[in-house]
C-alpha cells in the first residue's frame, strides 16, 4: 500500500489514488504514480475549477482558437491572427523569486511561439506583501529583475501591466505573465498529435532535475517547508530560448511538423499526454533516448524535469532530417524519442523495459472534477456591513477639524498601489522591436503596432482584488469592465480576454465561493461586452502560514485599433477641458482611500450598471475615432481626483476644477467620495474648447452623462474652495514610492 507521505509528495488525495487503482485494473507504479499525481493536479487538471470554466463564453466572430490550446487566438484582419496567453508562477516566485518570475516568462514566451505566432509583447500583473516588510523588498526585486532579465535577453518588450501591495499577499505573492504575438491566421500550428509513425522529437535544453514536481508543488499551500521546494523552481536560459523560439517559427513556415507542444508544467508528462489526448492517439516514449545534463537520472525523473527550453515536435515520418538540420542550424540539440501509435496509450520505456503503460484519456478525461458548496465568510459579512459614516470627512486645506483634502491626495498619490512604477517598468526594455507607441505609464493600456498595417493592438491586465473579497461576482465583473475601458482609452475595441484566477484553497467553502462568483461575474460582463474568454490559466492553493490571498482573477484584455494614428494617451495637454464621461455616483466603500488613508479594510464596492458601461465605450470609441479627444483616463483606484491628478503629471499641465454639485450630491454629501471614491463605467477626457459641444452631442446620443470638471493650464492642481496643491509637489509624492 502506498504511503500518506508519497502521496503528499505528488498531491493527490488517497481517494484519488483508489480511483487510479480502480480505472487501471492495479496499483500504478512508481513512475505512473508522479506522472498521475502532475497531470491530476489543479496546475495540470482543473479539478476544482473546470466545471465553473464552462460559465464562459469562448466562442464570437473573430475568436480562431478558444481555451483547450496552447493560447487563444482572435482573427485581427489583414489575414493576421493575434496569440495570447496570462500564465502564473506564483509559488516558484515565493521561493526562488528571480528564477521563478524569470522562467514564468519563458514559459508564457513558448506558449505563443508553439502556437506559430511570434511574441510582440509582454505584460505582468504582480501582486506583493507591504513594502516595508523586508522578505517583501526581497521578493520584490527579485521578480522585478527576474521578468526584467529575461525578456530583455530574449527581445521581446515588457509593454505593460499593472502590481498591487496589500498584507494578504505578504505570504504568497502572484507573478502573473501575458504575452500576446502575431501570425498569419491560416498557420495556426495545434498541440494535436496525429499519424500513426510520426516521430516524437525533443529539442533544446538538456533535461535536468530541476523543477521536478513542480505541477504538484503549484497545487499545495505554501507553508514553512516551502524552502525545502527550491529544486522544485526551473532554472532559464533566454539567450537558449531566442535560438529555440527562432529556429520553431522558421519550422512553422514549412509542412514537416504536425504538431507542437512546450514543455512546461509537468515537462514531457504533459507536453506527451495532452499531445495523444488532443489528438486522440497515443505515443511511445523511450526515456534512454532523452539527452540528460545530470548522470543517474532515473525514468521518474526525466518524465516529471521540469527543465526550460525544451520543445516537443511531432514530425512527418522521413522528414525528420530536415526538421534536424533546421536545429542544427540554429545550433540546438535535438534528439528522436518516440513515436506517435494509434492505440490511445502512453507508453513510456527505458529501453526495452516498460516503465508506464497507461491510457492517455486517463490523465485527462477521467482526471477528477470537484463541484463544491461555498458560503461566504464572517469576516466578509462583518467588513461589508461597515458603516462608512464612522469615517470623518477630509475638509478642504487650511480648515480645521480633520484632514485635508490636499493631503489626503497626496497620500493615495503616494500609495505604492497608485504611485507611480517607472522606477520598475524602466528596468524593462519596451522599445525592443520598435513596436511599442503607447510605452508603460503614458496610456491606460500598452499600443503595440503591427509591422505592415496600419493597424495595433492594445494590450492591458487589471483587477481589483479588494472588489472581489468584498463581493466576488461584483469584483469579476469589474475586472472585465475595467480592462476593456482601459482598452478603450487609447482607442481600441475590446476583442477577447485571458485571465489568471489566482486564488486560496477551494477546499475551504469561503475560498470556493469567491472562485465561484468571480468567475459567474466574469462571464456576466464577457457576454454583456462581447469579449470572449480564449485562454487563461488558474492558480488556486495560493496560501501561506499567514492565511490566503486576496481572490485575484487578473483580467489581460487585447483590443484592436484599425490605424494606429488615432491613439490617445493620458497626459493632459494645456488649455484643453475636462470632462467626466459616464456614472455620477462614486462611494468610499472598497476603496483605495478607504483602505489606504482611512484605513477601513471594508464596504461594499460600487455597483457596475453593465448597460451604462456598454454605451460609455461605445461613446467614447467614436469620439476618439472622430478625433475630439486629447487625451483620456479611466478613472478606477483612488477615484476622481487621483484620475486627474495623473493626467496632469503625465502631461506636465496643471488644472482648475470645480466640484459639481451633482457630483457631491451622489457622493451623499461627503467631499471624500466625491473626490476619491470609487465607481465603474467613468472615463475622464480633455478635449479642445471648441470641440466640447461636438463630445456633449455624440455622448446625448449615447446616452451618456457629461460633467464639466475644469480647465488644464498652469502648475497647480486646484480645485475651488477645497485644495490648491503644486504639480512639483504632486510629483514628489507620486514617484517617491519606489526610490
Amino acid at each position: 500500500m502506498v504511503t500518506d507521505q508519497v502521496l503528499a509528495e505528488v498531491a493527490l488525495t488517497r481517494e484519488e489514488y483508489e480511483r487510479i487503482v480502480e480505472h487501471l485494473g492495479r496499483a500504478p507504479n512508481r513512475v505512473e504514480l508522479g506522472m498521475f499525481g502532475a497531470m491530476w493536479s489543479e496546475h495540470c487538471g482543473y479539478k476544482n475549477s473546470k466545471p465553473l470554466l464552462k460559465l464562459f463564453p469562448t466562442s464570437g466572430p473573430r475568436v480562431l482558437q478558444g481555451p483547450g490550446e496552447n493560447a487563444g487566438a482572435v482573427d485581427i484582419g489583414d489575414g493576421l491572427a493575434a496569440v495570447f496567453k496570462i500564465e502564473s508562477h506564483n509559488h516558484p516566485s515565493a521561493v526562488e523569486p528571480f528564477q521563478g518570475a524569470a522562467t514564468g516568462v519563458g514559459g508564457i514566451l513558448r506558449d505563443i511561439f508553439t502556437m506559430g505566432a511570434r511574441p510582440v509583447a509582454l505584460l505582468d500583473a504582480l501582486r506583493f506583501g507591504p513594502l516595508d516588510d523586508p522578505r517583501t523588498r526581497y521578493l520584490f526585486s527579485g521578480v522585478v529583475a527576474g521578468i526584467a532579465h529575461y525578456g530583455n535577453c530574449i527581445g521581446v518588450p515588457t509593454v505593460g501591466g499593472e502590481i498591487a501591495f496589500d498584507p494578504a499577499y505578504a505570504g504568497n505573492p502572484l507573478v502573473n505573465v501575458m504575452c500576446a504575438g502575431i501570425i498569419a491566421a491560416d498557420r495556426l500550428m495545434r498541440a494535436a498529435a496525429s499519424g500513426p509513425g510520426n516521430l516524437l522529437m525533443l529539442v533544446g535544453a538538456d533535461t535536468g532535475r530541476d523543477g521536478i514536481l513542480g505541477a504538484s508543488f503549484a497545487s499545495v499551500d505554501l507553508d514553512e517547508r516551502s524552502e525545502e521546494r527550491r529544486p522544485a523552481v526551473q532554472v532559464g536560459n533566454p539567450f537558449l530560448e531566442k535560438l529555440l523560439m527562432e529556429a520553431c517559427l522558421e519550422l512553422l513556415q514549412g509542412d514537416a511538423v504536425v504538431a507542437m507542444q512546450d514543455l512546461g508544467a509537468a515537462g514531457l508528462t504533459s507536453a506527451t499526454v495532452e499531445c495523444a489526448s488532443r489528438g486522440g492517439a497515443g505515443v511511445e516514449l523511450d526515456v534512454s533516448k532523452v539527452t540528460r545534463r545530470e548522470r543517474g537520472m532515473t525514468p521518474y525523473e526525466v518524465m516529471l524535469s521540469e527543465s526550460q527550453e525544451r520543445m516537443l515536435v511531432v514530425v512527418k515520418r522521413g522528414r525528420e532530417a530536415e526538421v534536424k538540420a533546421v536545429f542544427d542550424r540554429w545550433e540546438l540539440h535535438s534528439d528522436i524519442v518516440g513515436v506517435v501509435t494509434d492505440d490511445g496509450m502512453v507508453r513510456v520505456k527505458d529501453g526495452d523495459e516498460i516503465v508506464a503503460e497507461v491510457p492517455a484519456r486517463l490523465f485527462t478525461d477521467l482526471c477528477p472534477t470537484y463541484r463544491r458548496v461555498g458560503r461566504i465568510g464572517d469576516e466578509v459579512l462583518a467588513r461589508r456591513a461597515f458603516d462608512l459614516r464612522a469615517v470623518p470627512d477630509v475638509v478642504p486645506d487650511g480648515r480645521d477639524g480633520g484632514l485635508a483634502a490636499g493631503e489626503a491626495l497626496l497620500r493615495l498619490l503616494a500609495a505604492p498601489t497608485i504611485a507611480s512604477k517607472a522606477a520598475i517598468y524602466r528596468q524593462y526594455d519596451h522599445t525592443i522591436g520598435t513596436n511599442t507607441v503607447i510605452p508603460p505609464g503614458e496610456g491606460d493600456a500598452a499600443v503595440v503596432r503591427i509591422k505592415g498595417t496600419r493597424k495595433a493592438l492594445a494590450l492591458t491586465t487589471d483587477c481589483n482584488a479588494r472588489y472581489c473579497w468584498l463581493d466576488p461576482q461584483l469584483g469579476g465583473a469589474h475586472a472585465v469592465a475595467e480592462a476593456a475601458r482601459n482598452v478603450v482609452c487609447v482607442g481600441a475595441t475590446p476583442l477577447a480576454i485571458t485571465d489568471n484566477l489566482n486564488f486560496g484553497n477551494p477546499t475551504r467553502p469561503e475560498v470556493y465561493y469567491q472562485l465561484e462568483g468571480c468567475i459567474r461575474g466574469m462571464a456576466e460582463a464577457c457576454r454583456y461586452l462581447e469579449t470572449p474568454v480564449v485562454s487563461g490559466n488558474v492558480s488556486l492553493y495560493n496560501e501561506s502560514t499567514l492565511g490566503a490571498i486576496l481572490p485575484t482573477p487578473v483580467v489581460g484584455m487585447v483590443g484592436l485599433l484599425d490605424d494606429v494614428d488615432r491613439r490617445v494617451g493620458l497626459a493632459f495637454p494645456a488649455g484643453a477641458r475636462l470632462l467626466l464621461l459616464g456614472a455620477l455616483e462614486a462611494t468610499l466603500g472598497a476603496s483605495e482611500y478607504l483602505w489606504t488613508v482611512a484605513g477601513a479594510r471594508a464596504g461594499v464596492p460600487p455597483r457596475l450598471d453593465l448597460e451604462l458601461e456598454r454605451r460609455l465605450q461605445a461613446c467614447t470609441l467614436a469620439a476618439i475615432r472622430d478625433g475630439l479627444v486629447r487625451a483620456a483616463h479611466d478613472a478606477s483606484e483612488g477615484g476622481l481626483l487621483v484620475a486627474v491628478a495623473e493626467g496632469c503629471l503625465a502631461g506636465g499641465a496643471g488644472a482648475r476644477l470645480t466640484l459639481d454639485p451633482l457630483l457631491l450630491a451622489r457622493a451623499g454629501g461627503r467631499l471624500d467620495a466625491a473626490l476619491f471614491g470609487e465607481a465603474g463605467s467613468r472615463i475622464v477626457v480633455a478635449v479642445a474648447p471648441d470641440q466640447e459641444a461636438a463630445l456633449r452631442a455624440l455622448a446625448s446620443e449615447h446616452g451618456v452623462p457629461v460633467t464639466a470638471l475644469g480647465t488644464t493650464g498652469g502648475d497647480r492642481l486646484a480645485v475651488a474652495g477645497v485644495l490648491d496643491r503644486s504639480l512639483a509637489e504632486l510629483e514628489r509624492a507620486y514617484t517617491g514610492a519606489f526610490r
